[in-house]
């Protein structure tokens, strides 16, 4: 039964609201234009079918979710929507094909269990990501759960935060690793130390700034060699003012932070940021000192077990799956060792990030029987923490039975893709089909639990699926080939986010959208089979002559028989009908 509480007073006011401009838009006194940009604030986006269809996308602040939230997921997902939710990159949780006039129901239910979609879109500081093993991780220098929390507390409904220049997005790791991903947003904190003269040691941060990806993907930068753990909000607020303040508001294509960076230059970037900061004190804002959910919940790190030998972890780390029976594949694959406290984490796979609203219930009712924490992860899965090395073999049989416990997940077989044309107005291509695609594939090859090696795919040049920095990227494209619209895809190799720097892919070649999965597990191949005890799939790449030495071997794949030799071609994947590139307006960019 649903634990529920009082929905919170601000967020209350947020849904009476909504269903007053709701009225006003449905009885034509509110314009159209108007009643958009109003309703993404509210983390309500519109869909490609059009009409009244609507997604709703929810803020999971650091991807941490109660059993009462997955159990009220699975029932706004049966009553409101198609049975289904899915699981974001942000470590939000969406849910399509909700009618427009049912919103303020939704919204209301999910208020009920402390969720709100408020700021999930528009331009405003979207949901506040956090490494979803912070707390559990062996390697943290700090467990940063509460300082995203702060974050998220402090910026949501802040006056400074609403009508940016575009949207502003945050996230915190709690080491070097950066498994949060800092290095493409607009602000990236991670938690580091540094040692004074007298050999004490402080812990502290350090932020990175404007970064992002998109279809002109940049590095964030530096912004100083150490923040301490009392300047950390107020750098945060100076670096979001800076923003507000020379944002391009005039053209959305050229609004984010990178192109504040890009346009006044690194230094006078960091020297507004820096003013800004020095005189935050006289603001009613100012976020300084340790925030309250520090000081009550601690951010103390998990520390390194003294018997246990910690897992190895970062982006794409290189796993061996040995042993042939399930469990076992599965311990070895997803289970994570090393916290002081004596713990373990174990990865549910959760394929494309969907998940039923039967799973949702189930994946509550296991949550409260291990009395463990969950959290979404940036790769579309779940991870239950807090657990004891004796529950594992009962927690794989309770996934096992919803379809949750493959092993290696967030390894070869784990591809990530964004929405895509499902639902996307943007997309030219059906990218979550195609992810489908080359996952079957892999699994058909016995390459699916090949280590160390990740699969992006966006439907765009947009990048929501984050193709730029998986080591096989694809982009959605069109192509003509024989008089004919086709669906086909750009794809890149190299990608890398870790240990606090980012390499975007490389340019391999264009393939028709048929022929990616093949090339995909061309690739995978043969990594598996040439690579050295732990080398990274970069150091592959680097070690056998380059992405164009490699994309030479799959050049024989970009060919597209004629529609009459194969009509397959010129159908993207999970349609029926003739390829027709179906581009709408952007809410992205509204």
């Amino acid at each position: 039964m649903l634990q529920q509480r009082e929905i919170d007073p601000g967020q209350a006011e947020d849904i009476d609201k909504f269903e007053r401009i709701l009225a006003g838009y449905l009885d034509g006194t509110i314009d159209e234009d108007i009643f958009r940009v109003f309703r993404l604030t509210n983390g309500i986006y519109g869909q490609r079918q059009g009409g009244h269809n609507q997604m709703l996308r929810v803020r999971i602040p650091y991807g941490g979710v109660t059993p009462e939230q997955l159990d009220m997921f699975g029932r706004i997902a049966d009553e409101y929507s198609r049975g289904w939710g899915h699981i974001t990159t942000r470590q939000n949780i969406q849910l399509h094909y909700v009618p427009l006039e049912r919103v303020p129901d939704a919204m209301r239910d999910l208020g009920r269990v402390g969720l709100t979609t408020r700021e999930a879109c528009g331009d405003a500081v979207r949901n506040v990501m956090g490494c979803h093993l912070a707390g559990a991780c062996p390697q943290e220098h700090l467990d940063i759960t509460q300082w995203a929390e702060a974050a998220n507390r402090h910026f949501l409904r802040n006056p400074i935060a609403q009508r940016l220049p575009r949207k502003f997005k945050i996230n915190f790791s709690g080491c070097e690793t950066d498994c949060g991903q800092a290095m493409f947003n607009d602000v990236g904190v991670v938690a580091s130390r540094r040692e004074a003269e007298d050999g004490s040691v402080e812990l502290g941060f350090r932020v990175f700034v404007a970064g992002g990806l998109g279809a002109n993907p940049f590095p964030a930068l530096l912004l100083e060699d150490f923040t301490p753990r009392e300047e950390l909000l107020p750098t945060l607020e100076s670096i979001l003012r800076v923003f507000h303040q020379t944002g391009n508001r005039d053209n959305k294509l050229r609004a984010r932070m990178k192109w504040v960076v890009q346009t006044l230059g690194w230094e006078e970037t960091q020297r507004r940021i820096f003013k800004e900061r020095k005189f935050l004190l006289a603001s009613n804002t100012w976020p300084g000192g340790i925030p309250e959910e520090v000081e009550k919940y601690g951010d103390a790190p998990a520390g390194v077990h003294a018997t246990v030998t910690p897992t190895v972890i970062g982006q794409g780390t290189p796993v061996t799956i040995t042993s042939k029976v399930p469990y076992e594949r599965w311990a070895e694959g997803n289970v994570v060792r090393g916290a002081a406290k004596g713990t373990v984490s174990a990865l549910a796979y959760a394929r494309l990030g969907d998940i039923t609203s039967d799973q949702f219930r189930a994946l509550a009712s296991i949550q409260r029987e291990f009395g463990a924490s969950v959290r979404l992860t940036n790769r579309q899965n779940l991870v239950f923490r807090d657990l004891t090395e004796e529950q594992l073999p009962k927690l794989f049989d309770r996934l096992a039975a919803i379809g949750m416990a493959e092993p290696g997940t967030e390894l070869a077989r784990d591809v990530v893709a964004c929405p895509g044309a499902d639902t996307c107005n943007l997309a030219v291509t059906q990218s979550r089909g195609l992810a489908d695609a080359i996952g079957t594939r892999l699994e058909e090859e016995g390459l699916s639990e090949v280590g160390g090696i990740r699969t992006n795919i966006s439907g765009c040049t947009n990048s929501c699926g984050q193709h730029h920095i998986a080591d096989i990227g694809f982009s959605g494209a069109e192509r003509r080939a024989h008089g004919q619209s086709a669906p086909g895809y750009t794809m890149l190799l190299g990608g890398y986010v870790g240990d606090t720097e980012i390499n975007f892919g490389e340019r391999a070649l264009r393939l028709p959208a048929k022929a990616a999965p093949e090339a995909a597990v061309r690739v995978v191949r043969k990594f598996s089979e040439e690579r050295e005890a732990g080398e990274t799939f970069r150091g592959w790449i680097d070690r056998s002559g380059g992405v164009k030495v490699l994309a030479e071997g799959l050049k024989d794949l970009d060919v597209f028989p004629t529609p009459e030799e194969n009509p397959e071609f010129y159908v993207d994947f999970g349609e029926t009908g003739p390829y027709v590139a179906e581009v709408g307006e952007s809410e992205c960019a509204t």
